[in-house]
C-alpha cells in the first residue's frame, strides 16, 4: 500500500479506488452537496484549529484580550460554543447509530 504524505510530516495510505457503487447505490445530487459541504467544513474546522493554536504559541491570552475588538471576540466564542454544541450531538448520534449496529 503506498503512503501519501499529509500535513504535519504524517503520512496516510492513499486510496487506489473508492468502493464502486452499484445501480442501486448511485447517489443523488442532495447526497453530492452533503459530501462537498462536509469536505469544505472539515478544511475551514482545521483552519480555525490551526489559527488559533498559532495565536495560542505567539501571543499572551491577557494580550489578546486585550487587543481583540470584544463585542466581535464574544460573537466568535457565542459560534464556537454552539458548533461545539452541534459536534457532541453528532457525536452521541454515532455512537448511539454504532452500538445498534454492535447489537447493543
Amino acid at each position: 500500500m503506498m503512503m501519501k504524505p499529509i500535513k504535519g510530516g504524517r503520512s496516510m495510505p492513499s486510496v487506489k479506488s473508492h468502493k464502486q457503487t452499484t445501480t442501486h447505490e448511485t447517489m443523488g445530487v442532495e447526497e453530492i452537496r452533503l459530501i462537498a459541504d462536509l469536505r469544505i467544513m472539515h478544511s475551514k474546522v482545521d483552519e480555525l484549529y490551526q489559527i488559533s493554536k498559532i495565536l495560542r504559541s505567539r501571543h499572551d491570552e491577557r494580550a489578546v484580550n486585550q487587543y481583540a475588538d470584544h463585542a466581535v471576540l464574544a460573537e466568535d466564542i457565542r459560534k464556537v460554543d454552539e458548533l461545539y454544541l452541534w459536534f457532541i450531538q453528532l457525536r452521541e448520534e454515532s455512537e448511539r447509530t454504532r452500538k445498534r449496529a454492535n447489537g447493543r
